[in-house]
């Protein structure tokens, strides 16, 4: 699902702003998952948002979530899907990493082979656009910064949302989240072109909001039940989706990355150093 969103979300933005097109996102999840929890009875555990202190939490997490969505879409308008994919597998490395400090988790030294080859991997994959990161800072380096920091972000809600899920199951802080991020994008989005969005554009919206239900729906029930270092091994296919999608199917309004030998090669290895850095445990 995450290797597809972002290439709905740039067939959308081709009409509506950022904004209002993460408004929707939200905001078509919260209202289908709201009248699922209810008949369903899942919200077993509403009594404990009576506590200051897990609300605090759930706000908190909600915020990050908020920050890391709308960074993202920003950084998606001003790079490729390729790239934002790419960038975004930052997110569950620092998450691995972070499970050495917070969940007391081992790193082995196979790992830190892992590590280094994913780093090596995004140092290939954007090479040929150094002049545009670290010279020049154009849009295109500007929207890498903006995925970094989104990366960032995310990472901060999956720690939250790892305490969370010992108090609630992860529909019940879902649902709390996505009603976070509609209020929160709501005032900043505009109608205004809703009018001029085209049969396919409406589609891939509501595929949007049904992307962010199913998402980090099952995001929450994985951390639920395994290491938060084992749900990154999964999470680290998603640019290979993106850029075998992008690079076979040509779609209007979307532009692929330009691909070398260097930048495959690039994309090979931080999937590589991804899968590595979760998945091969051992005494180290």
């Amino acid at each position: 699902m995450w290797g597809v969103l972002p290439i709905a979300l740039k067939g959308v933005l081709t009409t509506l702003d950022p904004m209002t097109t993460t408004f929707f996102r939200y905001f078509i999840a919260a209202v289908l998952i709201t009248p699922f929890l209810l008949i369903r009875e899942k919200l077993v555990n509403r009594h404990k948002f009576r506590s200051v202190k897990l609300n605090l939490q759930l706000l908190l997490a909600g915020l990050l979530l908020v920050c890391n969505y709308a960074l993202y879409i920003f950084g998606l308008e001003r790079t490729t899907p390729e790239a934002a994919q790419l960038m975004m597998q930052v997110a569950p490395v620092m998450l691995l990493l972070a499970g050495v400090v917070v969940f007391k988790e081992r790193f082995s030294i196979l790992q830190w082979l892992g590590f280094v080859i994913f780093v090596l991997g995004l140092l290939m994959f954007f090479s040929p656009r150094f002049a545009d990161i670290f010279v020049s800072l154009s849009d295109y380096g500007i929207g890498l910064l903006m995925l970094a920091t989104a990366a960032t972000t995310w990472v901060g809600y999956a720690i939250i949302q790892k305490f969370l899920i010992k108090e609630f199951n992860p529909e019940e802080t879902m649902l709390v989240f996505y009603w976070i991020g509609a209020m929160a994008f709501l005032p900043f989005s505009s109608f205004d072109t809703l009018s001029e969005l085209t049969a396919i554009q409406w589609s891939l919206l509501a595929f949007c909001g049904l992307n962010t239900l199913v998402a980090y729906g099952c995001f929450s029930e994985a951390l639920a039940h395994i290491e938060a270092s084992r749900v990154s091994a999964v999470i680290a296919l998603t640019p290979l989706v993106t850029l075998v999608a992008v690079q076979s199917i040509p779609m209007p309004g979307i532009v692929a990355e330009s691909l070398q030998t260097i930048t495959i090669l690039g994309a090979i290895f931080v999937v590589i150093g991804s899968i590595m850095t979760a998945t091969l445990k051992g005494r180290g």
